[in-house]
């Protein structure tokens, strides 16, 4: 069988898959998700399935993937409302937060979870077959979503915020993991209940927090020129 073939076949036998992963999710929820489950769904083997998929996180990992679409969609939008990159950048997590605070458990799969594997492998297989998911998205945004390393991601698009003099340059780094953290340390705090947050104020007060990280950055004489309100 000729290279080109396989695949075909290997993106065929995805779709099978991760149809039956993602109707399993919606009817189950991703923790009870089981590759027999999904192998029964789409009418092949358990063994059949790890022909293709290496362990059951990686196949959790790629249909948590289609649930991320409402985000995508919306991604573009919130990245305009802003006057510089720190306002634009700030609207992102606002964006980010809707939707991850809204399915806690898939964005916990795709940025928290242990997958025994480089997230960024898995993801560059996923749009390798699913390359039309970033079609409607402007080359610039395409480049940071393809990025599974959350922190570099959002590395790649402050860096403009050092050119337009907001920024400056040593700070990059360590905001982009500090603001991760921020979000990750709330994520599994909501998840395990340990405080009383509805959706809405787990996500509002993680916005709240990532801004005041970013602007205790934002060069002094620069700081009255963001303007972000959630």
């Amino acid at each position: 069988m000729s290279k080109e073939r396989k695949e075909i076949q290997r993106a065929r036998m995805w779709r099978y898959f991760l149809d039956a992963a993602t109707d399993v999710i919606d009817e189950e929820g991703v923790n009870n998700v089981t590759i027999r489950k999904i192998a029964d769904r789409a009418g092949f083997t358990a063994s059949t399935a790890y022909n293709y998929f290496k362990d059951l996180s990686h196949l959790k990992f790629f249909a948590a993937m289609r649930f991320t679409a409402d985000y995508l969609n919306e991604l573009p939008e919130y990245l305009s409302k802003g006057s510089n990159t720190v306002e634009n950048w700030l609207h992102s997590w606002e964006c980010f937060c809707k939707h991850s605070f809204r399915q806690p458990e898939i964005y916990s799969v795709i940025f928290i979870d242990n997958l025994g594997t480089l997230p960024q492998e898995l993801l560059k297989d996923y749009y390798e077959i699913y390359r039309k998911d970033l079609t409607h998205l402007p080359d610039e945004i395409q480049t940071i979503v393809m990025e599974q390393n959350f922190s570099k991601r959002s590395a790649l698009y402050i860096e403009k915020a050092v050119e337009e003099g907001f920024i400056k340059q040593k700070d990059i780094e360590m905001i982009a993991e500090l603001t991760l953290m921020i979000w990750k340390g709330m994520m599994i705090t909501y998840m395990n209940n340990r405080r009383n947050y509805t959706q809405e104020e787990a996500a509002e007060r993680t916005v709240e927090l990532v801004k005041e990280c970013v602007m205790n950055v934002v060069i002094e004489t620069r700081r009255t020129e963001v303007n972000f309100h959630s």
